[in-house]
């Protein structure tokens, strides 16, 4: 290549970077655009440039998002949340029990579905107990990188090193050597992520939930029924004093009226419990076992599905027939098909069980239905107002089973590798659709198209750096500066420029193209190549420093609210660390 395209390309990679650091534009926008640039610059052809749109680690990740959409409807990753995370304690506790078996199951399975089906699951967890998710997406992303150092098949980038080293007429990995490194690379970083490096993470939480004086407030009553299997202990005890987004505010117990609640206070069954709160978190108080409302309706609160029935708010009108009518009177469930789950009266917190509350004008009910009452009662002078209202994803248990073992028969085929796993994971997702458990609709919505389109691209910048020259050009220089420093320097030289190239093109990009320099190295040098290709595959799955450089960092970076400088905050000194000790084991155990 001449002059002009190694300029014109490093002038690229400068501005995508500090396009990237400043934010003055999403990522995707950033990315595409300069993968767009170096068609235009004629440093790859447009085929090359669309390569990426084409891989199948691109379009394993897509299909992932349709099979972890459909694992959030079932309600089990709320409950994964709370079994990894428990209810109390401090951050670092919290990590230590998420990041250990996180790393333990991305040893042996893709990393990528383990992250998609935990991002969720975290971020439930995080409303329901204020914490703040950003402490959680990053420390779960790099503890799925660091398993998957562990063993061969822990991440693809493993593979794609043993690929090229039996195209090379070498003799590829087994399962367990890299692990000598990986394991205790592993371990020290999950502990410096748990007891150091959270400290650093921004502290940031979803906009939702603290009840105040200006907060819409819903009222809701639960019958404490005989599966509450918090019977004959404290409020406290019974985790229903410090509820995001709800209060307990009141007890009925034999006609006789308990307020204020104390969190001392014992529950007995049949006591009424009367709650105030957001939308959100009334449904899901209603799903939780043992808690009964309005046993007088026909609808399962707990076992219902919510592609067929969703949440309105609906405020009556002075001309409403409702006005003047307790519930129970108004006949509301035949009249418009509906259920009310809970009942908001400005200026007033009412205190009676919903089916005796004695609907006024602009009372604003909160109403399970079917998905077309918006439409019925959008215009009828009922209401002054209808609205969707908090989406919360509910399968009936039979469905969700379902949904749960096309997961653990998809994960067993990836276990097993007997088919590919981009073809796994999208039988997985159409069987998913097919079976109605997730809507053709929903599966596009699903689906983030910008960590998509990072992805895709990142592929043909990469093949724009090895064009261009720039590629080797930094090789060279690296080598040069560490190889004075004997074998431990010329291990630390591929680890930190592997590292460099995570970075900026991609894990599997990174690899490919250190692969060719790292045996070039070694053949000149005459000595064994194993030590090196290992420092490769190790530096070119631990990449903490930005979004890009791999894509379960990409998957945690928007729903943790995340900028790219937090990234760079807890990820350079990650990469430095974690490098300066790979290098150290990697001499230790091969020279």
């Amino acid at each position: 290549m001449n002059d002009f395209t190694f300029w014109y390309t490093a002038l690229m990679l400068v501005a995508m970077t500090v396009c990237l650091v400043k934010e003055w534009f999403g990522p995707e926008l950033v990315i595409f655009s300069t993968l767009l640039m170096m068609i235009l610059g004629r440093v790859i052809h447009i085929e090359d440039a669309l390569h990426g749109f084409s891989n199948q680690g691109m379009l394993t990740v897509g299909f992932l998002f349709i099979v972890a959409s459909a694992l959030g409807k079932t309600g089990y990753l709320n409950r994964m949340g709370t079994l990894l995370l428990g209810k109390k304690g401090s951050i670092a506790t919290k990590l230590l029990r998420l990041l250990f078996p996180v790393a333990a199951v991305s040893a042996f399975f893709n990393n990528t579905p383990i992250v998609a089906m935990l991002i969720p699951a975290i971020r439930s967890w995080s409303k329901k107990h204020d914490y703040s998710i950003s402490k959680f997406l990053i420390p779960l992303s790099y503890a799925s990188i660091l398993g998957g150092i562990c063993t061969l098949i822990g991440t693809s980038t493993n593979l794609v090193v043993h690929g090229l080293m039996i195209e090379n007429g070498m003799e590829g990995f087994s399962l367990f050597e890299i692990s000598k490194v990986g394991i205790p690379l592993a371990c020290i970083g999950l502990l410096t992520i748990a007891l150091v490096g959270q400290r650093i993470l921004p502290d940031r939480k979803e906009p939702l939930v603290n009840l105040g004086e200006h907060m819409r407030e819903f009222v809701v009553a639960m019958k404490v029924g005989p599966g509450f299997k918090a019977v004959g202990k404290s409020v406290e005890a019974a985790g229903l004093r410090h509820l995001k987004g709800l209060f307990l505010f009141q007890i009925e117990r034999n006609n006789n009226i308990l307020t204020p609640v104390s969190p001392d206070m014992r529950l007995s069954e049949g006591d009424r419990l009367f709650f105030t709160g957001l939308p959100e978190t009334i449904i899901e108080l209603q799903k939780m076992p043992g808690l009964v409302i309005m046993k007088d309706v026909d609808i399962d609160l707990k076992n219902y599905d919510s592609d067929q029935l969703k949440t309105f708010e609906a405020v009556v009108s002075k001309h409403s027939p409702l006005v003047s009518k307790n519930v129970r009177e108004s006949h509301f469930r035949s009249r418009y098909d509906a259920v009310i789950l809970a009942i908001h009266r400005s200026g007033e917190r009412i205190k009676k069980k919903i089916g005796d509350v004695v609907l006024q004008p602009g009372d604003t009910l909160l109403i399970l239905s079917g998905r077309n009452f918006l439409e019925h009662y959008y215009h009828s002078k009922d209401f002054y107002l209808v609205s969707r209202s908090a989406d919360i994803p509910s399968k009936p248990q039979k469905r969700a089973l379902g949904a749960l073992a096309i997961l653990g028969a998809m994960i067993l085929m990836m276990a097993l590798n007997v088919f590919p796993i981009v073809l796994v994971v999208s039988l997985a997702a159409l069987i998913l659709v097919l079976t109605r458990f997730v809507s053709p609709e929903e599966a596009k919505r699903s689906v983030d198209w910008s960590v998509l389109l990072i992805i895709a691209s990142s592929f043909g910048i990469a093949k724009a750096l090895e064009n261009s020259g720039i590629a080797f050009f930094l090789a060279n220089r690296v080598i040069a500066v560490f190889g004075s420093l004997g074998t431990v320097g010329l291990i630390a030289g591929i680890y930190f420029m592997t590292s460099l190239y995570t970075e900026i093109i991609t894990n599997n990009a990174a690899a490919a193209l250190i692969f060719p320099i790292a045996l070039s190295l070694t053949n000149q040098l005459g000595i064994d190549p194993r030590p090196f290709l290992v420092t490769v595959a190790v530096a070119a799955s631990a990449s903490f420093a930005t979004p890009i450089g791999y894509q379960t960092n990409l998957m945690v970076y928007g729903p943790g609210g995340y900028r790219f400088t937090d990234f760079l905050k807890i990820g350079i000194p990650m990469n430095l660390f974690i490098g300066l000790l790979a290098t150290v084991f990697i001499a230790w155990i091969y020279f």
